[in-house]
């Protein structure tokens, strides 16, 4: 096939897919996709394989994208808003993916793919979150919030929906940089206990508790979620935000087991995450570059597992225009500091992140994606308010 068959085989397929007209044009040929006024023009440097395309979508329109082969003459994220809703149309060959798809779920294969995200380095996530370091979805109260003040109305909107109490105990499943618990334990005087598989996040809470002499209220472990089984731990209240995303399909009712065996009787438990309106396997290219062996649960497919491990639903909330938001945040201090990122990681990686923070606010924008939170009680507790105040 000579490259104006290419192209034209392209811009058919492309129509398939992009439910607006756009121009795409090659070092040849000049195409209109579509009918009607195009929205923005695709500039593609060099042949895009129909192969690829039916391999992944996703793949291969991110990988020309990283590789700087995509250029476009509008700004990322307002072209990707334009058709990422019709992301079922994606083409998506399971079985030559299968291994991409379907990684191994042991401990050590889960440590490993986590830490490959999480662990890029504290210096490099300290340029782009805000102050708080809080990688998760903010809570923006007002129009005019700024990140930072989001993402404490967010720690302060799952602490008040736990009814936390001086003296209590919180686990905090996935801490992260430790902001949630270090608030509660300010705030509301309680002993907090966080567990991480980062290492760079481990270090870091690590210090910050020694410096802010907080050995004696407040501890952080570097383990997985199914060791919690061994500890012999019991708990008033526990939490978990974005973490249920690395734990796997199949595996989600022993996550909820871990999290019931620590928790008092009537105790609280916050579960706060991406989710779905169906199951699925996951896009290739977020799973080969951006968080290897993550799944997204569907909200059904949590919701049905939970009277099996005695949890009581007493709240769901849906934040996702609040993450649409979040992302635009992230990507807006991204892009100030895409230089240095990109002197020190390399275009291509400055690229793919940009991509990746662009594609998921878009996926929320769509409602391609979600974010839950969940409060839950294991068993019955006859003891809280009895209307929602938060």
């Amino acid at each position: 096939m000579n490259r104006s068959n290419q192209a034209g085989g392209l811009a058919r397929y492309l129509q398939n897919i992009v439910p607006v007209s756009f121009e795409l044009e090659t070092a040849t040929e000049f195409h209109l996709v579509g009918t009607g006024p195009a929205r923005f023009r695709m500039k593609l440097k060099n042949e895009l394989p129909r192969r690829e395309l039916l391999r992944s979508t996703s793949l291969a329109l991110g990988e020309a994208y990283m590789r700087g082969d995509i250029e476009l003459d509008r700004d990322l994220y307002e072209v990707l808003d334009l058709f990422m809703g019709s992301m079922d149309r994606f083409k998506v060959n399971e079985s030559a993916l299968y291994s991409l798809l379907h990684t191994s779920q042991s401990p050590k294969n889960q440590k490993r793919e986590v830490t490959s995200h999480y662990d890029i380095g504290n210096d490099f996530y300290s340029l782009w979150l805000d102050e708080t370091m809080s990688y998760s979805c903010a809570y923006f109260r007002h129009e005019s919030d700024s990140l930072f003040t989001a993402q404490v109305a967010k720690t302060d909107h799952i602490l008040e929906k736990l009814q936390l109490k001086e003296g209590q105990t919180l686990l905090d499943i996935g801490c992260g940089w430790g902001f949630l618990m270090k608030r509660a334990v300010y705030r509301y005087g309680v002993q907090g206990t966080g567990i991480t598989l980062s290492r760079e996040q481990y270090q870091k809470l690590s210090e910050e508790i020694r410096e802010e002499h907080l050995e004696d209220r407040l501890q952080v472990y570097l383990m997985d979620y199914r060791e919690l089984a061994t500890k012999g731990w019991q708990f008033d209240r526990v939490v978990s935000v974005g973490m249920l995303e690395h734990v796997g399909r199949g595996h989600y009712g022993r996550f909820l087991e871990a999290a019931g065996n620590v928790l008092k009787p009537g105790g609280l438990f916050l579960l706060h995450y991406i989710s779905a309106q169906k199951e699925h396997s996951g896009d290739p290219w977020i799973r080969k570059y951006i968080f290897p062996g993550g799944v997204i649960p569907s909200l059904r497919e949590i919701i049905q597992l939970l009277p099996d491990h005695d949890f009581h639903t007493l709240d769901v909330e849906s934040l996702r225009r609040h993450y649409t938001r979040t992302l635009q945040c992230w990507r807006a201090n991204f892009l100030t500091h895409r230089a240095q990122i990109e002197t020190k990681f390399g275009e291509e990686f400055a690229r793919m992140w940009e991509l990746y923070l662009a594609a998921c606010a878009a996926s929320f924008h769509n409602g391609v994606v979600d974010l839950h939170q969940l409060l839950l009680s294991r068993g019955i507790n006859n003891e809280l308010p009895m209307t929602r105040t938060v």
